[in-house]
């Protein structure tokens, strides 16, 4: 089973993120996962706070195999500069970029000179940047004069091999859900992983497929599953710590929708989530933990086939 990890929420200075991406590497994880773009955060601290596509860049430059991704937020990039950036990541490093995209919620971004604009706007501007990125990746020459979009014969060199990069979309709710079905190769399932919430998500994306003619099948799962080795009692609190998006959760299904415990109980609770919700790629989901305990959890939960020694873990 191909799984993911997270290590997100800032907690971590380049140095110990760094060594986390390597181990998980080490260890036979396909993919990483990394704070993404922000304006900041809303906070007095002193920690760093890392620009998510230099981060997620240096990143790949400092590993081998493993892909690495964070979040774009679509009104913090010009649609051209975006597919030239992922395209040239593509040609440095093929197949190694996880390019998952969204609206965001930065109520902070005006601080930094960039646009507030409603929901119903960043949909509207997801669209047109997606449609553009995607013909600007098969080469085309665009010129578009849309609400945020706007080219005058645009082209990116190189453009990625196929013509394509893969697009996840994080997405829960309605509206977005019809993005997923538009635009995703990937549906970055953004909801706790139970699976009345997910069948009923999954149900929006199908008829909206329908509508347009698409075969949902062809569109992957991803989704990050809150992981903590110890006591299952400590789960809660945590969760709704670093999950603040998730308020309407009761403690009852923050059991059902996290792994914890010993080791073997989190490794076995990823693969029954994985498999019951058809994920093609569960995520190990770190938020919040100091790097210690992150270790301990990556190297708890790494993938079965590892060939690597995941060291003096729990079982």
């Amino acid at each position: 089973m191909k799984i993911g990890v997270a290590f997100t929420w800032h907690v971590h200075p380049w140095e110990d993120l760094l060594d986390l991406v390597r181990r998980a590497e080490e260890l036979g994880y396909t993919a990483a996962f990394v704070d993404g773009d922000i304006s900041q955060l809303d906070s007095t601290s002193e920690r760093d706070v890392l620009n998510g596509w230099t981060a997620t860049t240096a990143l790949i430059a400092a590993t081998q195999r493993i892909q690495v991704g964070s979040m774009r937020l679509v009104h913090h990039w010009n649609a051209a500069q975006l597919a030239q950036a992922a395209a040239t990541e593509e040609r440095i490093a093929p197949g190694r970029l996880r390019f998952v995209i969204g609206l965001g919620d930065r109520p902070h971004d005006d601080r930094f000179g960039l646009p507030v604009v409603t929901a119903a706007d960043r949909l509207h501007w997801l669209d047109e940047t997606l449609d553009a990125v995607r013909r600007l990746w098969r080469g085309e020459s665009v010129s578009c004069s849309g609400r945020y979009v706007r080219l005058h014969g645009a082209r990116v060199r190189p453009c990625p091999a196929g013509g394509a990069i893969p697009i996840a979309i994080a997405a829960r709710r309605p509206r977005m859900l019809e993005r997923v079905a538009a635009h995703a190769d990937v549906w970055d399932v953004n909801l706790p992983p139970v699976r009345r919430r997910v069948e009923a998500a999954a149900a929006v994306v199908e008829r909206a497929c329908e509508g347009i003619g698409r075969d949902p099948s062809t569109i992957a799962r991803s989704q990050w599953i809150f992981t903590r080795v110890g006591d299952p009692g400590a789960v809660p609190a945590a969760y709704r710590r670093w999950n603040p998006w998730f308020r309407d959760i009761a403690d009852a299904e923050i059991a059902a929708a996290t792994a914890a415990g010993t080791a073997a109980q989190c490794r076995r609770r990823i693969a029954e989530i994985a498999s019951d919700l058809a994920l093609d790629l569960p995520v190990v989901d770190l938020s919040g933990l100091p790097a210690g305990p992150a270790r301990e959890v990556l190297e708890a939960c790494a993938p079965a086939e590892s060939s690597v020694d995941a060291g003096n873990s729990t079982t």
